[in-house]
């Protein structure tokens, strides 16, 4: 992927190696949109520690506010950090693949959907920190949290698909920036505050679960169109770039990491789609470069 030569974008706030951001705060109240890394990173957990990880993963959904709905943390609000492109290479890699949603998402949203694209900022950190939905933790992996309109992400997660999934490479990186984007751009479009409150209707688990994989499928689809459109006017994509991205979309999906966990799949606490759902919904937004045609509830 050719990223070098984008712009960096200011709004990243970096708490890496602070000792708010590193540590800091009370782990309760909701975690917002459990992330593309979570059920990737408790499935490793579960298959390393023995335990089932669905334990684990019901766990994280009781901690998310996006099923209950927001709770109230007795900490501290989050403080406003001084944004603006980091100087290491991964923070100047994550700065320019987020300048180059920006870029993309100003141009495209406003034209397909008549919205105009509010810029959300992107907090890196190191192991945990607070946000707007509550405590977050590297270990929920990458998620984006609409009260604030924040995306989090602990880099970490990336030497994780690297070495332990496979599904390393700068491309496949920047899939996974551009799916928590998505999450950003279905809370513009008023999708997500209907998907919580559908799943706080829902009669059990398994259909609040369903909801949750509909809302996952639509941001690897919204990753597909960005980087289409991303690829149409800058030419972003190197020979094997699309393949590693599809690769890491098998990868993450509920029923592979659930066989390779625990030797089966148990499909109604699918959170995020399967292997083939996600490669299906990341290659439409990949051929179409259309919002419209990443609508997962009309399915």
């Amino acid at each position: 992927m050719r990223w070098e030569d984008f712009r960096r974008s200011d709004n990243v706030e970096d708490r890496r190696g602070d000792a708010y951001g590193g540590g800091g705060g009370s782990m309760g109240g909701g975690t917002g949109n459990l992330g593309i890394g979570a059920i990737v990173i408790l499935g490793l957990i579960g298959w390393a520690l023995g335990i089932d990880p669905r334990l684990l993963i019901g766990g994280a959904e009781m901690l998310n506010g996006v099923r209950h709905g927001p709770q109230t943390s007795q900490s501290a609000p989050p403080q406003q950090r001084q944004t603006g492109a980091p100087s290491d290479q991964m923070g100047q890699f994550v700065a320019a693949v987020l300048a180059e949603n920006e870029d993309v998402w100003t141009e495209i949203l406003p034209a397909q959907k008549g919205i105009a694209f509010v810029k959300p900022t992107l907090v890196l950190y190191s192991g945990q920190t607070r946000s707007g939905c509550g405590g977050a933790s590297a270990a929920m992996g990458p998620f984006y949290c609409p009260n604030d309109q924040k995306v989090y992400l602990d880099t970490a997660f990336f030497r994780d698909m690297k070495q332990r999934l496979g599904g390393g490479g700068d491309f496949a990186y920047a899939y996974v920036i551009a799916h928590e984007i998505g999450h950003h751009i279905q809370n513009q479009l008023g999708i997500l505050p209907k998907v919580q409150a559908a799943q706080r209707r829902a009669v059990s688990r398994g259909q609040a679960n369903a909801i949750s994989v509909r809302a996952e499928l639509m941001a690897d689809c919204l990753a597909g169109v960005w980087a289409a459109n991303a690829e149409r006017k800058y030419q972003i994509l190197q020979p094997g770039d699309i393949e590693k991205a599809v690769a890491t979309a098998q990868a993450i999906g509920d029923d592979r990491l659930q066989k390779s966990a625990q030797g089966y799949a148990v499909p109604d606490s699918f959170t995020h789609g399967t292997s083939a759902q996600r490669q299906q919904w990341l290659n439409r937004g990949l051929k179409s470069g259309q919002v419209d045609s990443c609508n997962t509830f009309a399915q």
